[in-house]
This record gives C-alpha cells, structure tokens and sequence, in this order.
C-alpha cells in the first residue's frame, strides 16, 4: 500500500530533478530578451499540472500568461486557491554570484539559484504535494486549484488585469467564479527561523508617497540669496521632522484613529519566540534600536504602524563643494499600515498637515504612488489550525504564529475581490537572498514543505465550510 510518507521517500530524487529543470529557466519577465524562457517556464509548468490530470489552461494577458489549474470539485468539502509565480528576479550582480544564477548548484545542503525560495522552490512544492496526496489516496479530498502569474517581480499587470475581470469572455466565465474558493494558500515567504516554521498571520499595509518641494525658478548662489527666500531643501526637512516625534509617535492627525492594537495572546506569543535584542543590532550593524516607545521590537515590526523616508534629494551632490542654494527638494517616503487603517483616510490627512505646516515661500506638491490596507488571519480560524496541523506533520514541530512587516498586494486583492482569507506558509529562510545574489532554498526544507503540502489538503478538508 502506497502512503504518502512512502510515495514521498521513493521520488525524493525526481522532485529535486524537477525542480533544478525549472530553475535552470532564466523566466526573467521584465527583460524582453528572456520572453522565451519566462514562456517556457509556463509551458513547462502547464504541462506538469496536466501530467497529474488537472485541468489546466494557460490563459493570455496584456503581459505573461497566466497558468491555471483545477482539480475536480468535490461536494460538501472546501476549495483551496494556490497562488504563485514563476518569474524571477533579474540576477544582477551577476560577479556577485558564487556559482552562475541559472545553474542549480548544491552546497550545505541548499541549491543555489535564481528563483530558488522566490518563488519557483516554494510553489512547486504544491503541485508535488498535490501529486502525493493522488498518488497515495487516488483523488484528493477537496478541489485544489492553482493560479501562477508570470510577472510577480514586474507589477503584475495581466493578474490585475485578469482580477479585474478584463478577460472574462476569454475564459468564458466571471473571474470571481473561476476563483471561487474558500481559502487561498501562498508560499512565498519565510520560517520564523531554522527549525521553526511559522504561518505568517498577518502583513502590514503601506501607502508610499513622494513630496516635491518647488522655490525660486532657479538654483541660487546661497551667499548672494542666503536669507532672502526659502531655501526647499530646508522647508522640506523641517516638514519631515514634524511627521514623527522624538518617541517615534506619527504625528498626521487623526493616524491612529483605526489602530487595531495587539491582543493580549498576540503579545504573549510574541513574547514566546525569544527574541534577543542584541541579536537583531549585531545582525544589522548598529548600536541602538528604536521605535515607537512602550513597544518590543518584535511589536512594532509586526503590529505596529511605521513612517520611513525611502530616498532625499536637492541641490549639488557631486564630488566635492558647490554653495547653492536649491531650486527643489524631494523625499520619497512610505507609511507601513496595520488593519484597519485606512490608506485613503492616510493621503488626505497627510496632504492637509503638509500643507499647514508648510513654510511661506515654496510651493509642495504631493503624489500617491500606492497604497494597500493591512491583513490578518484571526488566530482562531479553524483553516489555520488546519495549516498548523500539516506543517507539524511535514516539519516534525508545531509552526509558531508571526506577522510580516512587509505587504503582498495580492494578498489583498483576494481578500477584496473575491472575499477570501489567505494562509501564508513559507518555507524558505530570512537567509535565502531572494532578491540578491547567491539565492538559496534548504532542500530539507523543500522536502518538507512538500511533505506539509500533501498532508494539507487532507487537514483542511476537516474544516466545515457553509
């Protein structure tokens, strides 16, 4: 009798065979030179979905295809939507690279690639999991369905377009119908750290902004019109320091007003991950931490909202002195949002107290570059415990509960357009370089992710679904 524990141990060796073919794909989606292989990377997903008997269809949009597949329905249990995507990252610096970016290469037990953790390693580890579970039980207790994009890395403009009902006729259904499911799950994120995996409850919003500060109609000599006009390098600072205070408290009115703060358990199940301090400042090479007083790192990373200037700019920045006095000034800067704030409500409170605050003699202009609202899974959902479950199968431990200080947009798109919750269970490591060079995946990881997957779909199949 075949098990999934068996069916696992015997094609270990085909899994890691499958995965480094894929990841030898250089699905760069940004760079029209690698349309070939990003279509490829399509082509050769689709065709693995179809080898399982899924239904599966590669659907055409503005930008890369979008792969999809389903498995049959079945009555009276949940759906599941897997979402993914299988382009990359640009390798860049490519002499940065140990061994070259599109050459699966193992050392320590992780295979080095582009595309290792982020997210072709992670997702596939479903479509293996998928087969496991049919292999052994000969149908799968629930209908899986995937969807996998092609331009994660790029701004994903055929899935918004595809979520925004654009190729309905294409597919001969509404989107929100071809979607419908009860809980989406996502693997493109990480453990809480080695030997800890972790199901990611929460992700902070973000609205991010850029302020254009506009003064005299020419850069000035600063000794000639030092003291005669505004100088918007100076009215820009003295803007920016007055978002936020010497406590790390936002000071746009009315910011906190939907803060949900943190519960009791949450804080507790914080506190019980162990983090040290002094860990964090000598990982990141600094002295001192700060933050919004009256809260723990870990409190204010995760559940509490944040204001960061991205990038500055004025004046002369060349190599060595210039004494100018600037003809503009600019930041670029992004607030990170908690539920259930409000990034609209955000962008017209900001644009009034600039605009109070703003000196005599220049002029601001302030442009919303985007914006999404906070997540969170309530602890208590019984998908959750079903995750849980799985991941202590696969891993061998229970996963603990964190937040992410980072935003999915997609994550939100499900949530608005389609009504439904999504489960992010990640695989990889803070470690993995997803975006840098020397990409890394745990193939004990990988194996195990895959292990969870399988046992999945039977755990949430036990949820009761209306």
């Amino acid at each position: 009798m075949t098990t999934i524990e068996s069916y696992l141990q015997d094609n270990s060796e085909r899994f890691e065979t499958d995965l480094f073919e894929w990841l030898r794909m250089a699905s760069i989606a940004t760079d029209s030179a690698y349309d070939d292989q990003t279509r490829g990377a399509a082509n050769w997903l689709a065709d693995k979905f179809k080898a399982l008997g899924l239904a599966t269809e590669t659907i055409e949009t503005c930008g890369q295809p979008l792969v999809y597949a389903q498995s049959p329905p079945v009555a009276g249990a949940p759906t599941v939507l897997v979402y993914g995507h299988y382009d990359v990252q640009p390798p860049d610096p490519i002499e940065l690279w140990t061994n070259p970016p599109f050459e699966p290469t193992v050392r320590d037990g992780n295979v080095y690639a582009r595309g290792a953790t982020d997210d072709k390693g992670q997702m596939i580890t479903h479509l293996f999991g998928v087969e496991a579970a049919l292999k052994a039980n000969g149908s799968l207790p629930l209908q899986v369905k995937f969807l996998i994009e092609g331009e994660e890395e790029s701004g994903g403009a055929g899935l918004d377009a595809f979520l925004k009902g654009k190729y309905d006729d294409a597919i001969g259904m509404p989107m929100a119908k071809k979607l419908a499911a009860d809980i989406v799950v996502i693997s493109d994120c990480s453990q809480y750290a080695p030997g800890k995996p972790a199901i990611t409850y929460g992700l902070k919003g973000i609205i991010y902004f850029e302020l254009f500060v506009h003064g005299p109609n020419r850069d000035l000599h600063s000794g000639s019109f030092g003291g005669t006009v505004t100088n918007p390098a100076n009215a820009l600072s003295e803007m920016l320091a007055k978002i936020k205070d010497a406590d790390g408290r936002i000071q746009v009115p009315g910011f906190y007003d939907d803060v949900i703060p943190l519960s009791e358990k949450e804080s507790a199940q914080f506190e019980s991950l162990n983090f040290s301090d002094d860990e964090f400042k000598t990982e990141l090479g600094v002295e001192n931490l700060f933050g919004e007083k009256d809260f723990t790192t870990l409190e204010r990373r995760w559940g509490r909202p944040t204001f960061d200037i991205n990038g500055l700019w004025s004046g002369y920045q060349g190599e060595g002195a210039k004494t100018v006095l600037p003809a503009e000034a600019g930041a670029k800067f992004s607030f990170r949002l908690v539920p259930d704030q409000d990034p609209e409500k955000i962008h017209a409170a900001l644009e009034k107290m600039l605009a109070d605050v703003c000196p005599p003699g220049v002029r601001i202009e302030l442009k919303n570059h985007h914006g999404a609202p906070g997540f969170v899974l309530p602890l208590g959902s019984p998908f959750m415990a079903a995750a849980a479950r799985a991941i202590e199968s696969g891993f061998g431990t229970a996963p603990v509960f964190v937040r992410s200080g980072g935003s999915i947009p997609v994550v939100n798109q499900f949530k608005h357009l389609l009504g439904i919750d999504t489960l992010l269970l990640g695989w990889g490591q803070d470690d993995d370089n997803p975006h840098s060079p020397d990409e890394k995946f745990s193939l004990e990881d990988f194996h195990r992710g895959i292990h969870s997957s399988a046992c999945l779909w039977a755990e949430i199949a036990k949820v009761q679904v209306e």
